[in-house]
């Protein structure tokens, strides 16, 4: 019957062409997680494109729709990206920040996200580049032969073939997302799609604009900024501080020299068994359950704050019923478990440029919407650094820096430059959808609307 009546929309359909596309994302969608809610209300689907037939080369992705209630189909499309490089958007993005679902520590079992940013976007979590999470190739030398250059070539391609899958997309107002070292992928992604676009009046990638948050943007800058952050924190001692500073001056933070490595190797032995990410929230002790002894410590810390979250990603996905329901490695050809991040990709990453502020430059010109966010407690991308890095573009001010309140408190502040919007939230480490999921979601909803946080 399913058939049949498929056959029919093919005929109704193939004067306009779709009949193919149709098929193919429909044959995407997914009917039901294992361990998830019932009725969630809104459609999902996930599998691979192709971007390179030769090699094999084929990119993982989980598309969640906004609920049919709040009218998904009208809804702008959001590409988010996680960093590393190396890193996995679904083990990150998807699962313990701004995904639908959150896992369970027995990794069976999902719930649902209370602060969901599918509820105001359609979103997009791609894999990438080749060899993170469920990507793969076929040529084991892509996973030895990767940096900016490729990776941001092949996300182009991917949305290209993504959007003739599902042409319900095409033309709908999209943005791209990211945090961490997608501070690159983000802005290099933007530049291709915005110049790949020039000339054409009603273009299929109808590009708006971009988000990134403790995003890694100007090598120079950046080094200024962290060190800067861990001597005024107390994490380093001044003669560290001071050698940091000698030893990192104009480096690249990809490809340090030995000097360099030797100092941060200083610096993080001063700074002991914290977690950088977050440096005033508990480690992971896998001997026992933190969140359920601390959290009760830690009265302004959000209740949904686990710091062992990412260990349960790892149980979920490389469950075989998992993988099934997902369309994942569903030839076998993965031969490895998934991981969260690729040791392999991050260890040989190659073409890593010192800065994005040119591609900042170029895009602020052309008009598009870029906000850049910062959590102040992230100790590996920290506030200083992003606020270096943006005062190196030197923009006039429009609204000089305020708070932003939530409820009548001070969520955190923001200014807005000709061209950027900086917002900081308060409290929350470097994956701010995580450690503060309802003041994140405030801010991804004054995104997407071009409004100013709430003050």
């Amino acid at each position: 019957m399913g058939n049949s009546l498929f056959s029919v929309l093919c005929l109704s359909f193939l004067f306009w062409g779709i009949c193919y596309s149709l098929s193919d994302h429909e044959r995407d969608r997914i009917k039901n997680l294992p361990g998830q809610p019932t009725d969630v209300g809104f459609a999902q689907y996930s599998g691979y494109v192709t971007v390179n037939q030769q090699a094999g080369r084929a990119l993982f992705y989980w598309l969640v729709e906004a609920p049919a209630s709040r009218r998904a189909e009208s809804r702008p499309l959001v590409l988010w990206l996680n960093g590393g490089p190396g890193c996995s958007s679904i083990a990150y993005g998807a699962s313990e920040e701004l995904g639908p679902f959150r896992i369970r520590s027995d990794g069976k079992n999902l719930y649902l996200n209370p602060y969901a940013w599918n509820t105001l976007a359609n979103l997009l979590f791609l894999e990438s580049p080749a060899g993170v999470g469920f990507s793969y190739s076929n040529t084991t030398s892509d996973l030895y032969n990767v940096g900016d250059q490729k990776t941001a070539e092949d996300a182009y391609t991917f949305l290209v073939e993504w959007f003739e899958r599902f042409p319900q997309y095409k033309y709908r107002d999209f943005y791209i997302a990211g945090e961490s070292y997608a501070g690159h992928y983000v802005p290099q992604l933007s530049q291709l799609v915005y110049e790949r676009n020039k000339g054409i009046k009603n273009p299929v990638i109808n590009f708006k604009g971009f988000l990134v948050g403790n995003a890694v943007t100007d090598d120079y800058h950046d080094y200024i900024g962290t060190f800067e952050y861990w001597w005024t924190h107390g994490l380093i001692s001044d003669s560290t501080y001071k050698l940091l500073g000698l030893a990192c001056d104009f480096g690249s933070s990809q490809h340090p020299s030995n000097y360099c490595i030797e100092a941060l190797t200083l610096a993080n032995k001063e700074q002991g068994h914290i977690d950088l990410y977050s440096i005033f929230t508990p480690t992971c002790n896998i001997t026992s359950s933190p969140n359920r002894n601390l959290r009760g410590h830690y009265p302004w810390m959000s209740r949904a704050y686990d710091p062992c979250t990412e260990r349960y990603s790892e149980v979920y996905y490389n469950r075989p019923e998992v993988q099934k329901a997902l369309h994942a490695n569903v030839s076998g050809v993965i031969s490895y478990p998934w991981k969260t991040c690729s040791k392999i990709v991050y260890d040989n990453w190659g073409d890593s440029p010192l800065s994005m502020l040119p591609i900042y430059r170029e895009l602020i010109a052309a008009g598009l919407r870029i906000w850049v966010f910062s959590g102040d407690t992230d100790g590996v991308v920290p506030l200083t650094a992003t606020r270096r890095s943006i005062d190196a573009l030197k923009l006039p001010t429009i609204t000089n820096w305020y708070p932003w309140y939530d409820n009548g408190k001070v969520g955190g502040w923001s200014q807005i430059y000709k061209g950027l919007t900086l917002v900081t939230v308060t409290g929350a480490g470097h994956e701010v959808p995580l450690h503060r999921p309802r003041q994140a979601f405030i801010l991804f909803r004054s995104f997407l609307e071009n409004k100013p946080m709430p003050s």
